[in-house]
């Protein structure tokens, strides 16, 4: 681990001025010190923010949920508006790590979390994403949990975070403060696709900080879930999985939310399925048929042609599971 400086920012204004000198903010630090371990990471000085007022979960007037940066991941999945409103969010949370890490880990810190991609965090292996211009050794090295959406020639790492699945899917806003003032994202614009910069992930400025995560209020009824598929039943990163959220009324889907994770270089919205599905029926056959869309686009790798085929039965599964057939 590379020398560096530590400070612990009593108030919003000292850790805005810090991070604009160029300061790397810290919380739960259960990805950045992960990283700075293995010298992937080598901030000159780390900024403490768990002491801001950052941690509240609150339910707003049109039933939507604002959720602070600082509310860990604990606390959000247990939270009885979360639970209540939007229990994909809760699913993914509970699916995401031991009960030590959710602990301990923030919900800013999830979706700043970096790729768990085996050549980024080896640096030995040509990666674009950690040294821009060295290469990807992914492309042609062992691939099969890489992504197929999304990808570029200079990276094709997956997003780790199963709560980004669940933000994508409900369209979620991503409040920021920076020294220039407060403004707020479209979850969809705050992470990056990495096209020919895949070591630009999110669209954060310098100093910029994270002070909430707000998910819209959507027509009610509505039934949501998360389902994860992965190569064991402990806390492993995703294979494929699947955000869903249905507002059926009257026999009939009025709305569709639907997003994939473990298959894209981000949280992968998936439009044409959710076209699919507004203004018919739940059944069986609707589910399969909307899934086929899912793998739209797909750039298979050598090792990982099979993700498409389980992104669609992933997508069809879950869609049977919070829609039902009846």
């Amino acid at each position: 681990m590379h020398p560096f400086t530590y400070t612990k920012a009593a108030d919003t204004r000292e850790a805005l001025n810090a991070g604009r000198r160029g300061g790397r903010y810290i919380a739960g630090g259960t990805t950045l010190v992960d990283l700075m371990r293995e010298t992937v990471e080598r901030p000159e000085t780390l900024v403490d923010i768990s002491a801001l007022p950052l941690s509240e979960v609150t339910v707003t007037k049109r039933g939507g949920l604002r959720i602070g940066a600082l509310v860990s991941m604990t606390e959000a999945a247990a939270h009885r508006g979360v639970r209540a409103l939007y229990p994909v969010i809760s699913e993914a949370l509970e699916l995401s790590a031991s009960a030590q890490l959710r602990n301990m880990a923030t919900i800013g810190g999830n979706i700043m979390q970096r790729t768990r991609c085996t050549y980024f965090r080896d640096v030995s292996a040509d990666c674009n994403k950690r040294e821009p211009g060295s290469g990807c050794a992914a492309r042609e090295g062992f691939n099969r949990s890489h992504a197929i959406l999304g990808t570029s020639d200079s990276c094709v790492a997956t997003h780790p975070s199963d709560l980004a699945v669940a933000l994508a899917a409900l369209e979620a806003t991503v409040h920021l403060r920076g020294p220039d003032g407060e403004r707020t994202l479209p979850f969809a614009d705050f992470l990056l696709k990495p096209g020919s910069t895949p070591n630009r992930e999110q669209a954060v400025r310098l100093g910029e900080l994270i002070t909430a995560v707000e998910i819209p209020a959507h027509p009610r009824p509505l039934k949501s879930g998360y389902l994860k598929v992965r190569d064991r039943q402990s806390y492993e990163f995703a294979l494929t999985s699947a955000a869903v959220a249905l507002h059926i009324r009257g026999g009939v889907i009025r709305e569709a939310k639907v997003a994939a994770g473990g298959v894209g270089t981000v949280p992968w919205k998936l439009p044409a399925v959710e076209q699919a599905l507004i203004g018919e029926r739940p059944s069986d056959r609707l589910w399969t048929e909307a899934a086929e869309h899912a793998a739209d686009g797909a750039r298979p790798l050598t090792h990982n042609r099979f993700k498409a085929e389980l992104l669609k039965r992933t997508v069809a599964r879950q869609l049977s599971t919070v829609g039902g057939s009846r």
